[in-house]
């Protein structure tokens, strides 16, 4: 159905470049959703640990993700007023001056730089406050180590690189042609703290990469701010009109958090889809075991932000529907259902720990609490009793464990929780969302628009094209709550038991994973022969 363009008042459009998509949507001044579209791209995964993709992809993309939008909205170009883009992070592209890709993006999941990330552990805790105030190792998926990994296995590309960005400001030159550094990812994936100063030098020097600032822009921008306009060729390859005020954008996560308006003490925002981002906002600077952070200024200007994230949810839940589920992905598509809904209507009477199996879903890694990327994911307390509809229940359920063990080491830093506002790919699982709620014991809210990621870009973009003065009064015009979902206590304290035992698995398996992935990783890198 063609929009109105009269009644609609002015547009913007927000890009929201995930792991499996980009995703294009119309957004009015109201925070209304009038129209959206998606393109696919692909990720390959060359070794275990590992995932790439092609940036080129991200802009084929965005180009049949707008152009789509645009026609089935029946808008016209000179409707859309301002734009802005989130993506996932820490994905590493190294381009040359004018922006080409001199390989794969390294992609946020990717492990692939667990040794240059141990350099840091044996750095002060002081300069590693933000991995659990310094008792976290440090992540392997942030961007020095990353970085560290190019220079160090390829060279070439290091050295021929000009510029060696995040997604977030790759896309961003691609539509302005003006290379910036994002608050964001700067201060959550790259240890940039403006109330120290700025770049962390002698972390960078210690882990090998002190000469990468020269790939780095100088400047650092906070969200929603203009960057500048939308070029010719951009405009072109979108179908947009040139000269739109382009506004700067964030990671995906804190996209949503804004787009959830979670941006006040005591709310928690949960993104969630191939992953799960645990955030929210203090006004000092909270940090303890088991969590990252405080960010400075990472949101908002004069504020910090605490994280907790699971590197596989929604990807662990695919990845059994694709390898284990075949013929209910059949019958889905004969009679025309969802196939996540059939699995979830199959494992619905089973009660509380799925019958005594437990999945602990580090299938990619695990961020938090451990921030250990050689951790993998376990199945464990299975008997012939069990069947496909055990395992699924048990990996919606083990999610929900470990998005409840973030929240029991943010509460022992003294960070109470109150409410969580939720949206993402599982938000649209009500039976799934009220297990968030039984685990957790705390009311999640979610709101009238679903696609809070791509909202939180429409904020930025009307923010930086003027239709309001902040990124606070943007969100709080354009973010709308729908209903509350409350914690069943009589299945909470069910699940305690099994979240304990969730709790305690990894640690007795830690040194074994080590070993295996070692020993794999060994495998994979023969010693040559004499």
């Amino acid at each position: 159905m063609a929009i109105d363009n009269r009644s609609a008042g002015p547009l913007v459009l927000g890009l929201d470049f995930g792991t499996e998509s980009c995703r294009a949507a119309l957004i009015d001044a109201t925070g209304t959703i009038l129209a959206a579209a998606a393109g696919t791209y692909a990720t390959r995964y060359p070794r275990s640990g590992w995932a790439e993709q092609d940036p080129r992809d991200w802009w084929a993309a965005a180009g049949q993700a707008t152009r789509r939008a645009m026609q089935e909205g029946g808008v016209m170009p000179g409707a859309v007023v301002g734009l802005a883009c989130d993506a996932t992070s820490l994905t590493l592209v190294a381009a040359d001056r004018d922006g080409s890709p001199l390989r794969p993006a390294i992609m946020w999941m990717d492990v692939r730089a667990v040794d240059q990330a141990r350099r840091a552990d044996e750095l002060d805790a002081d300069t590693r406050r933000c991995s659990g105030g310094g008792t976290m190792p440090a992540s392997a998926e942030w961007y020095p180590f990353k970085a560290a990994w190019l220079k160090e296995n390829e060279p070439e590309t290091y050295h021929q690189a000009a510029y060696l960005v995040d997604a977030v400001d790759w896309i961003t030159y691609r539509l302005t042609g003006r290379w910036t550094t994002n608050i964001n990812t700067a201060a959550h994936r790259m240890y940039y703290d403006r109330d120290r100063g700025g770049w962390p030098v002698d972390l960078y020097q210690a882990v090998g990469v002190g000469d990468v600032f020269a790939k780095l822009p100088e400047q650092v921008l906070d969200l929603g701010v203009q960057v500048g306009e939308l070029t010719s060729a951009a405009a072109e390859d979108l179908g947009l009109a040139p000269g739109l005020p382009v506004a700067e954008g964030a990671i995906d996560a804190w996209s949503g958090q804004v787009g959830l308006n979670v941006l006040a003490p005591g709310t928690m925002a949960l993104i969630t889809g191939s992953s799960h981002v645990f955030t929210g906002l203090t006004d000092r600077p909270v940090t303890g075991p088991g969590f990252l952070g405080a960010f400075t200024d990472s949101v908002l200007p004069g504020s910090y932000t605490l994280e907790g994230g699971q590197s596989s949810t929604g990807s662990v839940l695919k990845w059994f529907k694709d390898n284990f589920a075949r013929d209910v992905v059949a019958e889905a598509d004969r009679s025309g259902q969802n196939a996540y809904d059939l699995l979830t209507e199959r494992a619905r009477a089973l009660p509380p720990g799925a019958d005594g199996v437990v999945v602990n879903e580090y299938f990619q890694g695990n961020r938090t609490p451990y921030c250990d990327g050689q951790a993998r994911g376990m199945i464990w307390g299975l008997s012939l009793h069990h069947g496909p509809e055990h395992v699924f229940r048990a990996i919606q359920e083990g999610v929900c464990y470990g998005t409840e063990h973030i929240r029991r080491v943010i509460a022992t830093a003294g960070h109470q929780i109150d409410e969580i506002v939720a949206c993402g790919g599982v938000s649209r699982s009500r039976p799934w969302m009220q297990m968030h709620a039984d685990v957790l014991g705390v009311p999640i809210t979610l709101t009238r628009e679903g696609e809070a990621t791509v909202l939180g870009a429409g904020i930025f973009a009307a923010t930086g094209a003027g239709l309001y003065g902040s990124v606070p009064e943007a969100a709080a015009a354009m973010v709308h709550p729908a209903e509350t979902i409350e914690p069943d206590a009589q299945r909470h304290e069910q699940y305690r038991f099994f979240v304990d035992r969730y709790i305690e698995a990894f640690p007795q398996m830690r040194e074994s994973m080590h070993a295996l992935a070692a020993h794999i990783g060994s495998a994979e890198h023969p010693a040559p022969s004499d």
